[in-house]
């Protein structure tokens, strides 16, 4: 089935890891933990946290009793926020299909493709990681349920 918006699999997995420490903080998280309670592989989780940490929103302690733990308030880190870390900062271009010339004289989308990408940046902007603190429910035995 095909969606509209689609999400790399890196950006849904830093959304659910990061939800997933910041409710468990001040515990530490491990990557094992996290890629067990995610049906992910510990390798890419342990990629995805890496890019999160030089973002600067998780610190890692290493040792037998090491893991992750957030290094801001979640109210103050965005769904932007943490989709850059992962993907790149974005950049809203004139044109949202990435051309540099239109073969028409005037764009058949009209402002409205750029619009959607506008709204879609300003919702992503303005949802913060906490509103996801009532959705879940992390238990200590490595499963997650939705309310």
């Amino acid at each position: 089935m095909s969606s509209l918006v689609n999400l790399s699999e890196g950006s849904s997995l830093a959304f659910h890891g990061l939800a997933i420490v910041a409710i468990r903080h001040p515990e530490r998280v491990t990557v094992k933990y996290l890629a067990n309670v995610l049906n992910a592989s510990e390798a890419h989780m342990a990629k995805i946290f890496q890019r999160l940490n030089k973002a600067g929103y998780v610190k890692s302690l290493r040792g037998p009793s090491g893991g992750f733990v957030l290094t801001c308030e979640s109210d103050d880190l965005s769904l932007l926020d943490i989709y850059e870390a992962i993907e790149g900062k974005i950049t809203m271009q004139a044109c949202p299909l990435g051309k540099e010339k239109c073969r028409f004289s005037r764009c058949i989308f009209g402002d409205r493709l750029a619009e959607i990408s506008k709204d879609i940046y300003d919702m992503l902007k303005s949802i913060k990681l906490s509103a996801f603190f009532d959705n879940i429910k992390i238990c200590k035995e490595s499963t997650y349920e939705n309310n």
